[in-house]
């Protein structure tokens, strides 16, 4: 098969050709229709990611069509279609049994733990309690966007963030997981403030429902501007991109008993960041974590989906082959894109 494939860290990766995968007894082979292009790949290509051995196919945000099932498998047959979330859990551990495959002890990450999507085909472990239908409707390079950012997007607003209709959500970055996060809390009736340097992601972020936009280059105090316009803070903020003063500033934009919810990966030197702890014991707020989205949780976003009240369509920017895939990873560190690139030419 044709893949995308870097020997190094930081060293620029090239399409080759490797041999095709075979199904483990309890997993699938996909072919792939779409996989999306995303800034967790380009850390993981930058030696961020510890579970990363060399050499390394990345792509984690994927959608195609079974081709080969193992003998373990029971759900699943050759012909479906499907995704998958980023994060798959061994269906043994105690987070598992709970219901939190997100957070498994031993989870498989397509593109991290094991050779991913940026390639005509992937196999992907643990296919019974991972693998997630697709709506007849549902295009691959739609779905493919569902597997990362849209996903951890509508669980960091909706289910760790607790989003009530009438509330005022920040968004901090408008990348993929931030102009997610923008359509999911208007859909769920929230009142959307969205923050970012680039006024064309902005632009972007008021079509998908934000009733305000910062750009925090012309802003002095991002904080304050959006307790201004919130009439006393934000009642739930999320940093989507991941950096120390985008941290503080959701963290400070909230009202009394407010929740901020990390989204945004921070990594390498900003791992361990300065946080307000002042203010969030006297304000007695709550800072919470979302790392992606259990498969059984799928059904009331597809459901929305389907119902017209969600479009993750309207987020996908480009559409590139697998053999733009290199510029593109390579270059997600410049912010020049907007919206979700997706490789659905292999």
């Amino acid at each position: 098969m044709r893949a995308l494939v870097y020997e190094a860290f930081g060293t620029r990766p090239a399409v080759q050709t490797v041999p095709d995968p075979d199904p483990t007894p309890g997993g699938v082979v996909v072919e792939v229709g779409a996989s999306g292009v995303c800034r967790s790949d380009w850390h993981g290509w930058m030696g961020h990611d510890p579970d990363i051995r060399l050499p390394h196919v990345p792509g984690h945000e994927l959608a195609g069509t079974i081709v080969a099932v193992g003998a373990q498998v029971t759900a699943f047959r050759v012909g479906e279609r499907v995704t998958v979330p980023f994060v798959a859990g061994c269906g043994r551990c105690g987070p598992c049994r709970a219901g939190d495959q997100q957070v498994c002890h031993a989870q498989f990450q397509p593109g991290f733990t094991h050779w991913g999507s940026f390639a005509q085909f992937v196999a992907l472990e643990h296919a019974d309690q991972n693998l997630v239908r697709l709506p007849g409707s549902m295009d691959f390079a739609t779905a493919a966007s569902l597997g990362c950012r849209f996903s951890t997007a509508f669980r960091a607003v909706s289910q760790q963030g607790r989003v009530q209709g009438g509330e005022w959500v920040a968004v901090h970055g408008c990348g993929g997981v931030g102009l997610s996060a923008i359509q999911i809390a208007r859909s769920l009736g929230a009142r959307v403030i969205a923050v970012d340097i680039d006024d064309t992601k902005l632009a972007l972020a008021a079509q998908l429902g934000a009733e305000h936009t910062l750009n925090a280059t012309r802003t002095p105090d991002v904080p304050a501007a959006i307790t201004d316009l919130s009439g006393g803070g934000a009642h739930l903020s999320l940093d989507a991109l991941g950096h120390p003063q985008t941290l503080v500033n959701s963290v400070l934009c909230l009202r009394t008993r407010g929740r901020h919810v990390q989204v945004g990966l921070l990594l390498a030197e900003h791992s361990r960041p300065a946080v307000p702890m002042d203010r969030v014991i006297g304000r007695e707020l709550q800072l919470l974590g979302s790392h992606g989205m259990a498969a059984h949780t799928y059904p009331q976003m597809l459901g929305m989906i389907e119902r017209g009240l969600l479009n993750p369509a309207a987020l996908i920017g480009q559409r590139i082959d697998l053999d733009g895939a290199a510029d593109a990873l390579t270059g997600m560190n410049a912010f020049t894109g907007t919206g979700v690139t997706v490789i659905d030419r292999f």
